[in-house]
């Protein structure tokens, strides 16, 4: 007997891998005019009060005790504060469509971790998955090897490479470490909260003379959507199908992610695309399916 199609599971899925496209495109053009922590912090800060109403509504607000608070706060830091913050100021250097693809190696980070910490076996596949990906990157630098002779250009990309690294690192702590608790939106205000707090004193030390009025309309449109789509819809969504799915499954929008960002910044930000760029694509594409790739194994009935 066939199973109904599970429309919630279809939506969040969905929801994930168009809407972190367009992140990308959202960052990018929040920070012209508005300093890359306030970004963070708006749309942290925003996604949490909206947490907040949600669960003053339905009575579940409450405290989750130290143990689940510390795993909160580790994984806020690794994955909202380091992560989310890093990529949004390397996108004052670098365009969005160059951030999506550096972000779609993060698989390719995480299987690297999981080997480390026992979590998955090391395999000739995911080896071979690693090696096509990272020769992506190669072509990335190809692409732009002229553009190392400007410092920011390095700046961007080596806040890129450390926002990779955290999320894997907080994807790998989270996986060791999960704690118990089912309601997902409890511990997404907790870690929305936190880093909003840590990112407010962040932007408050690294730009002590803010100017609102310079900040264009455009720009905090595009925080909103960082905030309300971005952060509340995608991350519900995320953790929604994480509960049905298994995470190599969900990784997978990860190249959708990339296609969608690339897309948009070429069409409304008129960012180049080069036949590199294009082969670096889809090379660390093609590395993170190989990695993630698992034939389906027949039931027995």
């Amino acid at each position: 007997m066939k199973q109904s199609l599970d429309y919630k599971l279809i939506f969040a899925l969905a929801a994930v891998g168009i809407i972190w496209g367009t992140t990308f495109l959202g960052i990018r053009v929040a920070v012209e005019t508005i300093p890359p922590w306030f970004v963070t912090s708006i749309r942290q800060g925003l996604a949490g009060f909206i947490m907040m109403t949600i669960l003053l509504f339905k009575k579940e607000l409450k405290w989750i005790g130290w143990e689940n608070f510390k795993q909160q706060l580790i994984a806020s830091v690794l994955m909202l504060v380091i992560a989310n913050g890093f990529t949004t100021i390397a996108e004052q250097n670098i365009p969005s469509g160059l951030a999506s693809v550096i972000n779609a190696l993060t698989p390719i980070l995480i299987f690297l971790g999981s080997n480390m910490f026992g979590l998955q076996k090391p395999s000739l596949k995911g080896f071979i998955g690693v090696i096509i990906g990272f020769s992506g990157v190669v072509f990335i630098f190809k692409d732009g090897l002229g553009s190392f002779l400007d410092a920011d250009y390095i700046i961007g990309m080596m806040f890129m490479a450390f926002a990779i690294t955290a999320w894997a690192a907080g994807t790998i702590y989270t996986k060791l470490h999960g704690n118990k608790s089912k309601n997902i939106v409890l511990n997404l205000f907790y870690q929305f909260t936190m880093a909003s707090c840590i990112q407010i004193v962040l932007a408050f030390i690294f730009s002590p003379t803010i100017d609102v009025n310079l900040w264009s309309t455009k720009s905090i449109l595009a925080a909103l959507y960082l905030s309300i789509f971005g952060s509340v819809i995608a991350f519900f969504s995320y953790n929604y199908a994480l509960k049905h799915v298994t995470p190599v499954q969900v990784s997978i929008l990860a190249y959708i992610n990339t296609i969608i960002a690339v897309f948009f910044g070429w069409l409304i930000l008129d960012e180049k695309i080069t036949v590199d760029f294009i082969i670096a694509t889809a090379l660390i594409i093609l590395g993170v399916f190989i990695i993630n790739y698992k034939k389906k194994e027949k039931q027995t009935v």
